[in-house]
């Protein structure tokens, strides 16, 4: 059984993009790249909302975005070798290899794919990840926190929704930013 992993870079105010929607203050240095490649590299299915994996299929569709360092080769090789499930009413289509759309987001089907996984799962952005959170789906988080105050936008979290969290680890990186690594308690 895979575990499903929420990793996230966030505010210190708890945001993933500001009130202008834009997320390029998060953008992570090579270091952090390599750590995120680390996890990355575990994972077998990606599950994301329509506009998260828009966001991330460059790391397929755009050759040049991946050339431009090696550490982005190796996370565009880790990308596309795992399944992606993309949760939207609207995507037509996808444009990227082992990948498939799901029109809702079935908690049963999720918990199902989660027994049946044998790598590890993330998922990806506040929404889709606040559905899993709220039915207990969650087992691990990685909070990239960023050194930076956005005063409002989304949150990465579900306001309102109490968690028991147990904290597995912290990484510290040259740029700021601390990967705050919890398991869920409760």
């Amino acid at each position: 059984m895979g575990r499903l992993i929420y990793a996230v870079h966030m505010s210190l105010d708890g945001f993933i993009e500001d009130a202008d929607g834009s997320f390029d203050w998060s953008e992570p240095n090579e270091e952090e790249h390599r750590f995120a490649n680390e996890l990355v590299a575990r994972v077998g299915t990606h599950l994301y909302g329509r506009r998260m994996y828009e966001t991330m299929a460059v790391w397929e569709t755009d050759p040049a975005f991946a050339a431009s360092a090696p550490v982005y080769a190796d996370f565009a090789r880790f990308w596309q070798d795992a399944d992606k499930v993309v949760y939207s009413r609207t995507l037509a289509e996808t444009s990227t290899a082992r990948t498939r759309i799901e029109r809702e987001f079935d908690l049963n089907s999720v918990a199902d794919l989660k027994r049946s996984a044998p790598r590890d799962m993330l998922i990806a952005g506040p929404e889709l990840a606040a559905n899993a959170i709220r039915a207990g789906l969650v087992d691990e988080y990685h909070f990239f926190v960023v050194p930076v105050v956005v005063g409002s936008g989304k949150h990465a979290l579900p306001p309102g929704l109490p968690l028991q969290l147990e904290l597995l680890d912290e990484r510290r990186f040259s740029n700021g930013v601390v990967d705050l690594h919890y398991a869920s308690a409760g």
